[in-house]
């Protein structure tokens, strides 16, 4: 099992805001592919999975604000 985390965005950043997610609950991904729009006040940016697996949850939902180092979602790696 492995967590999508917002990772560091920058100085001063602390957060972001989910804009759209690519994937759902269950969906099979690969290593690198694109699976939520974020936005800052500052730029809007793709989050890349960082393994290959499942979509088991989905933590953060569009319209909701995260703060870095919070746990997006939950991939459970093949």
């Amino acid at each position: 099992m492995t967590k999508l985390v917002l990772p560091e965005l920058g100085e001063g950043i602390t957060k972001a805001t989910v804009s759209f997610w690519f994937v759902k609950d269950g969906d099979r991904i690969k290593e690198k592919d694109d699976l939520v729009e974020l936005t800052t006040d500052k730029a809007t940016f793709n989050l890349p999975s960082p393994c290959s697996g499942i979509i088991s949850e989905i933590i953060y939902h569009e319209g909701d604000s995260v703060e870095v180092g919070q746990a997006l979602a939950v991939i459970n790696e093949e």
